[in-house]
């Protein structure tokens, strides 16, 4: 039985110019984000929901 250690958590993002990227994000905002919600990343910071 695994422990979830090694579970990651993609989205697929579109970026302003439209092209698409995968980028893996932290479990809390994995289970926070629906279809159109829009993720902000900062220098420095993790991902976050705008």
């Amino acid at each position: 039985m695994t422990d979830g250690s090694n579970m990651y958590h993609y989205v697929e993002i579109r970026l302003a110019d439209g092209d698409t990227a995968k980028v893996r994000v932290d479990r809390r905002l994995w289970k926070s984000v629906e279809a159109g919600d829009r993720i902000v990343k900062r220098p420095g910071a993790d991902p976050e929901k705008a």
